[in-house]
């Protein structure tokens, strides 16, 4: 080992569990990814990373077992279709996401959220921050997933040609889950840059290192927090956005409705070759573009009902027709201990075994499984979440996970633990009491 791991991290790279092996994370935009992109990441997979990737649940890519000398090929490989992995981890703005990729506003969501990514990514001025910093483009409230972010941006319509948008502020997730407040109300489209400058400042200069946005907001108060936000703006004018043509990449179906289909990947696991035939069917059937959701799977918007039907054709016949029930049943999970120096349970596995006692009833749900408290899988704002809460040794010496089980009804606002500390057995079993 040659370079200190904690350098690696601002061009989205951490140490693994492993000894001498690394995660590389790379930034995707709203989540949509060309067809030439994901061949680049395939080809990236098969010759560093074992041949497969992680798809995150903040519509990223993930590159396990990961040799130091490679690092930089990787990052010329990205570079050459425009993708990065700079500030992917680390003090920095990190990669801008949409969970709402099937709702009728995404078209502005996912423009606005490559616009926000190129303004703030490798830009010195938004990085050594004194922690991460996450963003989030929602097309719509039909996912509460602006809640968690440290800005979370919500399409509020479109008026004399002007877009605008409800700016949420100071939310997380981690050990401490905090719903974010609605810091202003339809900020028009030029005003937003500014403000999430204003507000990147802030947390900059007067939050603890270590510390989330939310940790500074409840230290000063709102009140105070609006007051600095503002006497930033006061000083910077807007910052227009214009378009000349059309900047959305995915198609714009004739109906309001979007036209879409999903391949689901179990787990946020996706074999190399899986990927490929993805990008085939990416470049045939739906103009070029896939998107990756917020629930790890790849989901294609299609212009018409035409494309749509061949394109459920051409994934049932590369595997993913939805006839399994790894297909079935909506999963998300962390890498958990399987890789991750944080994790504290293998979290592929517990979802199997999660999988055997889930009944009809559950099947319906959406899941999360977070391998430690910091969950990253966001279980706290799935249907049915699990977050593995500590591990417990026993009198030989055996480690244990423990978990913690939450379940949400209310689609607007995080979900409510229900259990707390109890063994993958006892889980399964309240699982299976579901129905």
């Amino acid at each position: 080992m040659t370079t200190n791991p904690q350098s690696l991290r601002i061009e989205g790279v951490y140490q693994q569990r492993q000894a001498e092996n690394f995660m590389m994370r790379v930034k995707v935009p709203g989540g949509v990814l060309s067809a030439e992109q994901a061949l680049k990441i395939s080809e990236i997979a098969d010759r560093f990373a074992g041949g497969r990737v992680h798809l995150t649940t903040r519509n990223s890519i993930e590159f396990h077992w990961l040799k130091e000398e490679s690092l930089a090929e990787i990052g010329k490989m990205l570079a050459a279709v425009g993708l990065t992995s700079r500030g992917a981890c680390g003090g920095a703005v990190r990669g801008v996401v949409c969970s709402t990729p099937f709702s009728a506003g995404f078209p502005a969501a996912q423009t606005l959220a490559r616009k926000i990514h190129h303004h703030f990514t490798q830009n010195p001025h938004f990085e050594g921050l004194p922690k991460k910093f996450k963003i989030a483009v929602n097309a719509d409230y039909s996912d509460p997933r602006h809640l968690i972010q440290d800005i979370g941006l919500v399409y509020a319509g479109t008026a004399e040609e002007r877009d605008y948008y409800d700016v949420w502020a100071a939310g997380g997730l981690g050990r401490e889950p905090t719903e974010g407040f609605l810091l202003k109300g339809k900020v028009a489209q030029e005003n937003i840059i500014p403000l999430i400058e204003s507000v990147v400042s802030v947390y900059k200069e007067r939050t603890p290192q270590g510390k989330r946005l939310k940790h500074l907001v409840r230290e000063i108060g709102r009140e105070e927090f609006l007051r600095e936000i503002q006497e930033r703006m006061d000083t910077c004018g807007p910052l227009a956005l214009p378009d000349g043509f059309d900047k959305g990449l995915t198609a714009r179906p004739a109906a309001e409705a979007s036209l879409h289909i999903e391949a689901r990947v179990f787990a946020g696991e996706l074999e190399a070759a899986a990927l490929r035939n993805l990008a085939g069917i990416a470049a045939k059937h739906a103009e070029g573009f896939m998107v990756l959701t917020g629930d790890q799977n790849v989901a294609f918007i299609m212009k018409d009902q035409d494309s749509c039907d061949a394109a459920a054709m051409a994934l049932a016949a590369v595997g993913f027709g939805g006839n399994s029930r790894e297909e079935r049943v909506l999963f998300r999970v962390c890498p958990g201990n399987h890789e991750c120096r944080m994790g504290l349970a293998p979290t592929r596995d517990v979802a199997r075994a999660l999988l055997e006692s889930i009944g009809p009833k559950g099947e319906a749900l959406s899941w999360a499984i977070a391998g430690c408290p910091n969950s990253c899988s966001q279980p706290q704002l799935a249907q049915a979440g699990v977050v593995t809460s500590k591990i417990e040794k026993s009198e030989s010496g055996e480690l244990t996970p423990l978990f913690d089980l939450w379940l949400r009804s209310d689609i607007g606002a995080m979900g409510k633990v229900v259990r707390q500390r109890i063994s993958l057995e006892e889980l399964r079993q309240a699982i299976g009491e579901m129905g």
